[in-house]
């Protein structure tokens, strides 16, 4: 049994008092996720000569963080996490690869719903919540 007072034991979509968190909040994550990856893909790539190496690095770090600790960098530092919209749990790697590239086509992200759910969000069942 869940107790409706926890907001990380009901689902989102289940939970009719659900808030996101503010965009300011998503786009400080985003912006010091992207700086990590900018500074990760400088191993492998010359990110200034190379764009593909960051926004690789980008989409597989969605993968990987998202898909195992609901949390990117950039998500723990500005205190939200990206869980499943059904059920509130970790989406997985599969689904935070695919969320991760979609955000990376840029596009996705600007189409909100009214609980600030982007279609990247949308095409991986997923939300973003506050801790």
């Amino acid at each position: 049994m869940t107790n409706p007072r926890d907001p990380h034991l009901v689902p989102p979509a289940a939970d009719p008092s659900f808030t996101p968190p503010s965009i300011g909040r998503r786009f400080g994550a985003l912006i010091i996720d992207w700086v990590l990856c900018l500074l990760a893909a400088r191993i492998f790539a010359n990110p200034v000569s190379d764009g593909w190496a960051p926004v690789l690095v980008l989409v597989f770090e969605y993968g990987f963080f998202l898909g195992l600790f609901a949390q990117t960098p950039g998500m723990y530092i500005t205190r939200i996490r990206c869980v499943s919209w059904f059920d509130g749990g970790r989406i997985g790697v599969f689904r935070g690869l695919l969320r991760g590239l979609l955000l990376a086509l840029v596009v996705p992200a600007l189409i909100m719903d009214a609980h600030r759910r982007g279609l990247h969000d949308r095409a991986s069942g997923s939300v973003v919540t506050s801790v």
